[in-house]
């Protein structure tokens, strides 16, 4: 499987602050981050896979919605996970 119990530690641990802390925003979104380029370079190679590309919108959209709260919250916190994860708005 391409996400082991590791990878989600690491995730974890370079972006939530430790291993536990799997419900930060951060940690979320880097998690998310690292499925969708996964799903892309699926979606790739499998042009009509229907329902993975669906999956990828909802996935898409939950980022998105992660991303809205943390830039209310707190607008520093959200351009730091934006520029460590390349990620464009």
């Amino acid at each position: 499987m391409y996400l082991t119990k590791e990878i989600k530690g690491d995730i974890f641990t370079k972006h939530g602050g430790n291993i536990a802390n799997t419900g930060s925003a951060e940690g979320q979104i880097a998690l998310f981050t690292f499925r969708i380029s996964h799903l892309t370079e699926h979606l790739k190679r499998n042009r009509k896979d229907y329902n993975t590309e669906r999956s990828l919108v909802l996935l898409v959209g939950k980022r998105r919605r992660l991303l809205d709260y943390l830039k209310k919250k707190d607008i520093n916190r959200y351009r730091e996970i934006i520029k460590e994860l390349g990620i464009r708005k």
